[in-house]
C-alpha cells in the first residue's frame, strides 16, 4: 500500500467528511423552511435544490468552472479583492461538492420532518417551549433515522464524485485527485491492479453506508 494509495483516499475522506458536515449544517434550517413554510416559488426552490440529482456533473461542474474564472464577476471579485482562485484547489472543489451533494442531505430530513405529526409541534408550542427548543429536544429526537439517512447518503455520494470534481479540481495529486479520478487515472494506463485497490475500498464503505441506511429503515418501520 502506497503513500499516494493512503493519501489518495485520506483527500476522498477528507472531501466527503467536510462537504457532510458543512451540509448538515445547512440542510436543517433549508429542510425546516421546506418543511413547514409556504412562500412564493417554493416550488422553484426545491427544483433548484434537487436539480444536481437529475443534471449531468459535468454541466454543474461546468458553470461552477465558469463562476470562478477571473472573467466573471464572482470569480474576478475573488482574485482582485480576496487573493483567492478557486479553480483546480481543494477549496472550489469543496464548495461544488457542497452544492452539488445539497439534495442528498436535504431531501431526507425534510421527509422526517414532515413524518412527524403536526400534533406532536403543537402539544410542544402550547406547552410553552419555543420553536427552536421544539425543534431541538422534539423533532430532532424523533427523526434520528431520517438523520443518520442524510449524513450517509451525503458521504455515500461524495467519494464517488467525479464529474463535478475533475471538471473544477483537475487531477492534481494531493490536492484534486481523489479516488473516483484515481479509478479512472489507473484504468487509462491499463493498471488494473491499482483500479481495483481503490475500487474496492469504494465499494466497501458504500455498502457499509447501505447498509446501515437499509436498517435504519427496516427498524423504523
Amino acid at each position: 500500500m502506497n503513500q499516494e494509495f493512503v493519501s489518495t483516499l485520506l483527500l476522498t475522506g477528507k472531501l466527503a467528511g467536510l462537504t457532510t458536515v458543512i451540509l448538515l449544517l445547512i440542510g436543517f434550517p433549508v429542510a425546516y423552511l421546506l418543511a413547514f413554510r409556504r412562500f412564493a416559488m417554493k416550488s422553484v426552490v426545491e427544483a433548484f435544490i434537487s436539480m444536481p440529482m437529475v443534471l449531468p456533473p459535468t454541466v454543474l461542474g461546468f458553470y461552477m468552472l465558469l463562476a470562478y474564472s477571473p472573467q466573471h464577476s464572482f470569480g474576478h471579485f475573488l482574485d482582485q479583492y480576496l487573493n483567492v482562485r478557486l479553480a483546480f484547489s481543494f477549496t472550489g472543489v469543496l464548495i461544488a461538492s457542497v452544492v452539488f451533494s445539497l439534495p442528498f442531505m436535504v431531501q431526507p430530513l425534510q421527509t422526517g420532518l414532515q413524518s412527524i405529526p403536526r400534533s406532536i409541534r403543537e402539544a410542544s408550542y402550547t406547552l410553552g417551549k419555543s420553536k427552536f427548543q421544539t425543534f431541538t429536544h422534539v423533532l430532532v429526537p424523533n427523526m434520528i433515522p431520517s438523520i443518520v439517512t442524510a449524513i450517509a447518503m451525503t458521504f455515500a455520494h461524495c467519494i464517488g464524485e467525479f464529474g463535478v470534481v475533475i471538471m473544477v479540481g483537475g487531477n492534481m495529486p494531493g490536492e484534486t485527485r481523489l479516488a473516483s479520478i484515481a479509478i479512472y487515472d489507473e484504468v487509462q494506463a491499463m493498471n488494473y491492479q491499482a483500479a481495483n485497490q481503490y475500487s474496492l475500498v469504494l465499494f466497501v464503505i458504500s455498502l457499509v453506508i447501505l447498509t446501515v441506511v437499509f436498517s435504519l429503515k427496516k427498524q423504523d418501520n
